[in-house]
């Protein structure tokens, strides 16, 4: 049984989503996560800790904030999710325990072995990371020519029954000419697509972040040459303002910089290492991995790390999303 209590800003804003970052390692090497000299800076690690937490340990604190939050999802993310050992275990643990929606995020390249595993332990909705459709451009975004094994793996996901969505990272004279094929890939095969605006984040934070941008309202340039959009309404705490096409499909754009939803933003990460961050544009963190059993300073944590969240707008910062997830 839930015992959520009130944590709430004086925005209203609280927290009712969890991102966990299982991994700071990865696969691939993309281009706006890492930039192949120091691997994307700040380490989400901390001083009170050099070694990630054991997966009971990690469930056990994700666990305390369910009873203690009440949440509605709990998303897996990286690095790269699905190289955690303990994945199964640990989504099987969390859905025993009264976590009915999971969600992962991941760059689908082990898709293909792990997806059924995955559906027969719960998980029903993956966003995969597809930031191109032509070889070529894949493998300079995600510094691997692995195409061929992330689109095997989306389809084995489908196959075995799992809703997969599409994420696009659009980065200025990397793949903006993919906008189009992205769009129709997503068509036909039934899934919906979002492009995500670059984030000043890791190496991102200090320079070239200019160089690299590609707006919203360049985005829906792009689809408007061949496409009628309307705008729908977003809601409450959503990340993606999404269009409707003329023919029905619906797309969305996760726009940080041009649209920042700070304002009604309900979601808390748990890093591998056991810190949770009320905010992605703000690197301060909380460690609660020595607290899981004690509400009063889990909730002492719970309202510093809301107090990280930026009023407004998406400021950026130093962290790394190859250690703490998007």
């Amino acid at each position: 049984m839930n015992h959520a209590v009130p944590i709430h800003d004086e925005h209203g804003r609280s927290f009712r989503t969890l991102r966990v970052s299982l991994t700071n390692a990865c696969n691939f090497g993309c281009v706006y996560c890492v930039n192949g000299e120091d691997q994307g800076g700040i380490n989400a690690a901390g001083a009170t800790g050099t070694a990630p937490m054991t997966y009971d340990g990690l469930a056990e604190i994700v666990l305390a904030l369910h009873r203690m939050l009440g949440l509605t999802a709990v998303r897996l993310t990286g690095g790269e999710p699905t190289l955690y050992a303990d994945l199964i275990p640990f989504i099987q643990t969390l859905r025993a325990n009264g976590i009915d929606t999971i969600k992962m995020t991941t760059n689908g390249f082990l898709l293909k072995q792990k997806a059924r595993e995955l559906f027969l332990a719960g998980v029903r909705e993956i966003n995969v990371s597809l930031d191109a459709v032509e070889p070529g451009i894949f493998a300079a975004v995600a510094k691997r020519a692995m195409l061929p094994q992330v689109l095997e793996g989306i389809q084995a996901a489908r196959d075995c029954g799992l809703t997969v969505k599409l994420n696009a990272v659009i980065m200025r004279g990397f793949n903006e000419g993919q906008i189009l094929p992205l769009l129709d890939y997503a068509i036909e095969g039934g899934m919906e697509l979002r492009y995500l605006e670059l984030m000043r984040m890791g190496h991102f934070y200090s320079k070239n972040f200019d160089r690299y941008f590609f707006s919203m309202s360049e985005i829906c340039s792009s689809i408007a040459t061949a496409h009628v959009l309307t705008p729908l309404y977003r809601g409450p705490s959503a990340t993606a303002q999404r269009w409707r096409m003329e023919d029905g499909t619906v797309f969305g754009i996760i726009a940080n910089e041009s649209e920042p939803f700070c304002s009604d933003c309900d979601r808390l990460r748990l890093d591998s290492f056991g810190n949770i961050y009320g905010c992605l544009s703000d690197e301060k963190r909380e460690y609660v991995g020595d607290i899981a059993h004690d509400a009063q300073a889990l909730t002492q944590r719970l309202t510093q790390a809301l107090t990280h969240k930026q009023p407004l707008k998406f400021k950026g910062s130093p962290l790394t999303m190859i250690s703490i997830g998007g």
